[in-house]
């Protein structure tokens, strides 16, 4: 029988200088978790203690990757689709409201954007992290969702 913590997904931040310096230091920075607990949202390195957040496998519905494009530029997300009445998350998009979140990303839920972390100086592995939410969620559905191009 596989050992759990093989399951265990967990993605770290590439260092920088921006980490250092802004007095995260040089340890290994989670972006992103999927374990038995639940999944943790990494905050951004420069703020991350502030913006780091945890979501229990029992207020999360679905794990959901998502690309936000603008000017020809993609962005990867992956968040949690939550349950309705789970408690609010810190988060770099906390602070937005659902109209400026509808202008960036018309096609994610507004609580999803909220409960999503970019792609961004770390790498994601959906195969990983399918795997890694069967272990621990079973029929928790991890969905891709596809912007569709304006016209």
């Amino acid at each position: 029988m596989p050992d759990a913590n093989d399951a265990v997904y967990e993605a770290r931040f590439t260092r920088s200088l921006i980490q250092l310096l802004s007095g995260a230091g040089w340890k290994h920075l989670v972006a992103f978790r999927v374990d038995g607990e639940g999944v943790l949202l990494g905050g951004a390195p420069a703020r991350y203690k502030a913006q780091t957040a945890f979501v229990p496998w029992e207020d999360i519905t679905s794990v959901v990757m998502w690309q936000h494009r603008t000017a020809g530029r993609s962005m990867a997300y992956v968040g949690v689709q939550r349950r309705a009445g789970a408690p609010p998350l810190v988060g770099m998009n906390a602070g937005l409201r659902p109209d400026q979140a509808t202008r960036l990303a018309p096609h994610v839920e507004y609580e999803l954007f909220l409960a999503s972390r970019p792609v961004n100086l770390w790498r994601l592995d959906p195969e990983a992290l399918r795997s890694a939410v069967e272990a621990f969620a079973p029929g928790t559905p991890v969905l891709v969702y596809e912007q569709l191009d304006a016209e």
